[in-house]
């Protein structure tokens, strides 16, 4: 399956307590919410968003993701009470490989209640029967013990930690990589 094939129109999916969809402009309060808080993005690849314009760019650049049919987010929508809490996506997607990774970012208003395992269990079940992914990995900064535990609750295996292999905010960053495939 071709990327355009999937992101030419970004189905939506559901889980018992999320709906999976695209991100639109009515989201751009609740990204900044979460992405100006320093505890949510302790351990994301991006900086803090400082204004409300830092996020209409990264709105700006998902509606380009969507209108070029490229690889880009699916917000996490809370059925409960309507809620814009995150987004979850693959970061990256190589057909010719069959190989993805996928990231996300929730609100801290809805850490540890298993929103984003159940985000991400949705995501690579979609990897594996849609896009014919074969591999599904993931990465987190070594001291994130809360995105590892998304990784290991949906059935990855620690690969091994890279060492220092980004520098992110000003410092050399240690990252555990997981994985899952597709006949486990």
């Amino acid at each position: 399956m071709e990327i355009e094939e999937i992101y030419g129109n970004l189905p939506i999916l559901e889980t018992e307590r999320l709906i999976l969809r695209k991100v639109t402009e009515a989201d751009t309060e609740a990204i900044f919410e979460y992405g100006s808080s320093e505890e949510v993005t302790r351990h994301v690849l991006w900086n803090r968003h400082v204004t409300v314009d830092d996020t209409k760019a990264f709105m700006d650049y998902i509606q380009k993701r969507y209108k070029e049919k490229q690889v880009a987010p699916w917000g996490m929508e809370y059925k409960e009470n309507g809620n814009f809490i995150g987004t979850i996506d693959f970061v990256w997607w190589k057909p010719e490989h069959k190989v993805a990774e996928i990231g996300y970012v929730l609100s801290s208003d809805y850490w540890g209640k298993g929103l984003t395992t159940e985000a991400a269990k949705e995501i690579i079940q979609f990897g594996f029967k849609q896009m014919d992914l074969i591999r599904i990995q993931a990465k987190c900064f070594s001291e994130n013990i809360a995105s590892e535990r998304v990784m290991q609750k949906c059935g990855m295996s620690l690969e091994g930690t890279m060492r220092k292999a980004m520098f992110i905010k000003g410092k050399h960053q240690d990252l555990k990589m997981y994985s899952i495939v597709k006949d486990e």
